[in-house]
């Protein structure tokens, strides 16, 4: 009994002295804090405040989080709600994703789109006898034409700007769902074909994996890249949405032996992409190009761009009429002006270009103004994470829809938004190995597949209530929009 009296004393003084440790500690903190708050000069909270002035940043910083676990309602957030995060989620675990009791959508908020339902959809007998229509790009224009098996895809991402298990997650479910997948201006890394996947090749104004050592285009990797059967398609990128008109640095210290083996760059120096391709200065000059990649590759090209200005497109339009309806792109990829790259300006991504919401009815109006439409084909990209976002693309004319961040969180994405940071807690968007220790390709490659299929079948299933065999049949007649009154008007009477 004394003994075990002796060991508690013991403890109880053991734990007197960390405590006491703890609080001198603590107070010497306080005191070097304090010190240096009311001596520097560049915050003039912390001077005026010392040390209880920094909880301002603390709480500042964390306010991101406290609204996205505590505070904001499921369809409150910004750039997506919780709603549409949970549905994700769901579908790429393949949990039920039904609701009960009445959706929590409101039915007045202005932009939002509603689907017409028909008096009569067609049963599953005659769906299940209905052959679907396939896209074919390049038909009758290219040596090997691409007939997509998909209408959702997963939209360009860099490796560099996702990790290595990101990418061949997405390549591996790419596979499994039949989907393809684009590599983002970064060049083709081994893990974009870790799986026999549907390659699109994304040629960025630094020509990353196709150039010289001048930066220009080299032809030869170009011929290369197009004896590659996984690589199906070539998408020359003007702009993207989170950025147009602007370039950027890769960083040196980034440039690590793969990543310069990938993009064609010598190891440990500082890269720059320019704002455009410094041989594309007109229409002709894409056109040129256009053709340059197509009768290297024998496949399709095409042009991604976010729609600002339309002079330049109407140009492009007349030349093609000019020069012949084969030199036309086979594709157009429309990207939406809130982009969503992971370092962008704030001035570009907030307040320059248009969403895909505006452009999109421009672009198939234009193109069939032109008697275009049927030649190029529309790929839209922009938010489009759900099925509702999927379905009215395809109502405002996109022929398929790409999505990044929609597959970012089937990967396991819970934006934490940073991903410029190198510090993604999920491993997607950083390089640091202990964090991406978190991410199995094999497990995450399940639920990219399991997210494409139910946006598929949702897809479809709108698409049956509005009465159509196919999605490619809706069209704007299918749905409405609610206008600035919180009223319900047809879907392109705004955009007319």
């Amino acid at each position: 009994m004394d003994s075990i009296l002796s060991f508690l004393e013991t403890v109880l003084d053991i734990t007197n002295m960390v405590f006491a440790m703890a609080i001198l500690g603590a107070l010497v903190t306080v005191v070097v804090l304090y010190i240096i708050d009311i001596n520097q000069t560049t915050q003039a909270i912390r001077k005026n405040y010392p040390v209880i002035g920094r909880l301002r940043y603390f709480f500042e910083h964390m306010g991101v989080f406290f609204r996205q676990y505590f505070f904001a309602m499921d369809r409150e957030e910004l750039p997506f709600n919780r709603a549409q995060r949970s549905w994700i989620a769901k579908a790429a675990k393949e949990l039920d994703a039904t609701l009960a009791f009445g959706s929590t959508r409101p039915l007045d908020k202005p932009g939002d789109i509603f689907f017409l339902n028909a008096g009569f959809p067609p049963t599953d007998e005659e769906i299940a006898a209905h052959d679907k229509t396939p896209v074919i790009y390049g038909d009758g224009y290219v040596e090997q034409p691409y007939t997509s098996p998909s209408f959702f895809n997963i939209s360009a991402m860099s490796f560099g700007a996702l990790s290595e298990p990101a990418i061949k997650a997405l390549s591996m479910g790419a596979h499994k769902a039949g989907i393809w997948l684009n590599t983002g201006e970064g060049g083709m890394a081994p893990h974009h074909t870790a799986a026999p996947c549907d390659v699109i090749f994304q040629i960025g104004t630094a020509k990353y994996g196709v150039r010289d050592e001048s930066g220009n285009l080299s032809v030869d990797k170009l011929k290369m890249l197009g004896e590659n059967p996984q690589v199906k398609m070539f998408e020359v990128k003007l702009s993207q949405g989170a950025k147009p008109g602007k370039g950027g640095i890769l960083p040196g210290e980034k440039v690590t032996e793969i990543i310069a083996t990938t993009r064609g760059i010598p190891v440990g120096k500082d890269s720059i992409s320019p704002n455009r391709h410094p041989d594309i200065r007109c229409s002709d000059d894409l056109l040129d190009f256009i053709a340059k990649v197509r009768g290297t590759t024998g496949k399709p090209a095409g042009i991604k761009f976010v729609l600002g200005q339309t002079d330049w497109f109407d140009d492009l339009l007349a030349k093609i009429h000019a020069r012949g309806i084969a030199t036309a792109p086979d594709f157009i990829t429309l990207d939406s002006a809130d982009g969503g790259t992971g370092a962008a300006p704030q001035s570009l991504m907030d307040n320059v270009g248009l969403t895909v919401w505006e452009s999109l009815p421009i672009v198939d109006r234009k193109l069939r103004d032109a008697g275009l439409r049927d030649r190029i084909k529309l790929i839209a990209s922009g938010k489009m994470v759900n099925p509702s976002g999927v379905a009215a693309a395809l109502c405002l004319g996109a022929d398929s829809v790409n999505t990044a961040r929609g597959f970012m969180f089937a990967l396991g994405c819970i934006q934490a938004l940073q991903c410029n940071q190198n510090t993604c807690p999920t491993g997607i968007t950083t390089h640091d190995r202990k964090l991406q220790k978190g991410l199995n390709p094999l497990s995450k490659a399940d639920r990219v597949a399991s997210y494409a299929r139910s946006i598929r079948k949702e897809v479809e299933l709108i698409a049956h209530s509005a009465g159509v065999m196919d999605p490619h049949k809706l069209g704007p007649q299918h749905a409405f929009i609610i206008n600035a009154k919180g009223r319900p008007e047809p879907l392109l009477a705004s955009k007319e």
